[in-house]
Parts: C-alpha cells; sequence; structure tokens
C-alpha cells in the first residue's frame, strides 16, 4: 500500500519537458480531456464569477498563475462574452512551448494576453482576481506560503485556487480512467503523480493559517479537488 502521509516530492515529467511543441501540444489535449469529462475547468468557473457578481464593476482582469495552453482563459472569456462582461485576462506561465500554443489557440481572443514571467517579478498592475488551476502542487510545502501571499497581495477582489486531492480512492480511478481517456504516456504518468503530490484539507488550513487578515472557503469538490477562495 502506497503511503499518502505526506505529499509526494517525485518530479513530474512536465516540470522538465523536453519534448517538441507537437509532443507537448498532444499532452495538453489529453489533459483538458480529462478536465471536460470530469468537470475540473467548472469549480474555477463558477467561483470566478460569483466573486465578480458579488464585486460589480464596469471591467475586470484576471491573471492565471500556471496557464498552460490557456484553455481556462478562453473558457473564462466565452463565458463573460455571453454575460456582456468587459474582460482581460493575463496568462502567465514560465514554460515558452506552452504559450506558443496558447497563443496559436487564443488568436480569436483578444481579450487574452500571455507572459512568460515569475510571477515574484511581474509588475505591479490592477488585478481583480487571480487563479491558478493545478499548478499548486507544483510547489514545495516550504514555498507554498510566499505563494499564497503573493497571490493575495496582487488580487483587490480575490483568489481561486483549484487543485487535487491525495487520496488513494483518487489514485486508482484515475488509473483506471486513464486507460480509456487519456493517449499520451506523459500525462498518464503525471496524472498519478500530481495526486500524489496533492493535499489533504487539513493541509491547506495550515498554509491558510499562515495568511493573517485573509478570509478562507475550502471546498471538496468532484472529481477529488479542492476548491480554495481566498478574500481580503
Amino acid at each position: 500500500m502506497m503511503d499518502l502521509s505526506e505529499r509526494s516530492k517525485e518530479i513530474e515529467l512536465m516540470d522538465g519537458f523536453q519534448g517538441t511543441e507537437n509532443e507537448l501540444e498532444l499532452v495538453l489535449t489529453d489533459i483538458n480531456r480529462v478536465n471536460a469529462v470530469l468537470g475540473g475547468n467548472a469549480i474555477t468557473l463558477e467561483a470566478v464569477f460569483r466573486l465578480l457578481r458579488k464585486h460589480p464593476k464596469k471591467s475586470y482582469t484576471i491573471l492565471d498563475v500556471g496557464c498552460a495552453d490557456g484553455n481556462m482563459l478562453r473558457e473564462i472569456a466565452l463565458r463573460a462574452r455571453k454575460a456582456k462582461i468587459i474582460i482581460k485576462l493575463i496568462g502567465l506561465d514560465l514554460n515558452d512551448l506552452s504559450l506558443v500554443i496558447a497563443k496559436k489557440k487564443s488568436l480569436k481572443f483578444p481579450e487574452i494576453e500571455y507572459l512568460n514571467q515569475d510571477v515574484f517579478t511581474l509588475e505591479n498592475m490592477d488585478l481583480d482576481i487571480v487563479i491558478t488551476t493545478l499548478t499548486l502542487h507544483h510547489f514545495r510545502d516550504r514555498d507554498i506560503p510566499k505563494f499564497l501571499h503573493r497571490f493575495s497581495e496582487m488580487a483587490s477582489i480575490g483568489v481561486v485556487i483549484n487543485d487535487l486531492q491525495r487520496s488513494r480512492l483518487a489514485y486508482y480511478l484515475f488509473r483506471a480512467f486513464s486507460v480509456i481517456f487519456i493517449k499520451t504516456y506523459t500525462a498518464k504518468h503525471d496524472g498519478l503523480i500530481s495526486i500524489l503530490r496533492g493535499f489533504k484539507k487539513k493541509e491547506l488550513q495550515n498554509f491558510a493559517d499562515q495568511l493573517p487578515n485573509i478570509d478562507h472557503q475550502i471546498s471538496w469538490k468532484w472529481a477529488f479537488r479542492f476548491r480554495w477562495v481566498l478574500q481580503k
């Protein structure tokens, strides 16, 4: 039996990806398919638009940290268009190939721009919401409070984090799920490692306790996700 008492420190293949643009696009397509089938993006979308309704403004700016190919940003853009909400979306990622793919897929989305930059060196800008999806688990425990503080500092309205629950059931269900729905070895391998690097709710609460004057809402969502909303 695997030991899930602590987060795994195993490195995911995507953290040091050395393949071609086409190979990366296949992996990201797999990841997007998983999110579509299991409703992963809807978790973030629901929270983002609830915050927008709660804080009415003429326009909004949202930053996505670890945006990959921009799939989440395009979904937000489409929903904002339907709701006639004026919105500016910024995708941040440190993988050049991911951003090349993101820009190609976002040619019909002038409201989206992409930056290859570290979140800590990003110049000050007026941001309403910061989101990050399946990115927090890539960070080490000792670094997570620094990232959370930075996210909260940047966002005038709130932060929406969508990440994985570390669960034995999730691990074995994903392994079975990947046989049918995932084509690339990298996505199959990293999906399992991501779960082992995921979180228990009490761990997220411990991180939350290190952020004074921040209101936290940590909710479990299907499929084995935590949605964590931070507001000043």
